[in-house]
């Protein structure tokens, strides 16, 4: 389950809390408990996935090339 961070407007505090996708913004503050002045936060997701194909590199068998190096070196 995905982790949501949230804002409250009134004590000014952040608070994390795990949620499924469906279901609905916290609406009560964790902290002051205060109704309807709580924010849902916009967050980087806590992993990146980088460079080209990294899945077509980790998982090689036997001399597999490259599906981009397969295509990048036909000749026309």
């Amino acid at each position: 389950m995905p982790i949501y961070e949230y804002y409250c407007k009134v004590c000014e505090s952040k608070f994390e809390v795990i949620q499924k996708i469906t279901d609905e913004p916290i609406k009560k503050c964790e902290k002051c408990k205060k109704v309807g002045k709580v924010v849902k936060l916009l967050s980087a997701p806590g992993f990146r996935l980088k460079g080209s194909g990294w899945y077509e590199t980790d998982f090689k068998e036997n001399n597999k090339k490259n599906v981009y190096e397969q295509k990048n070196t036909k000749k026309a």
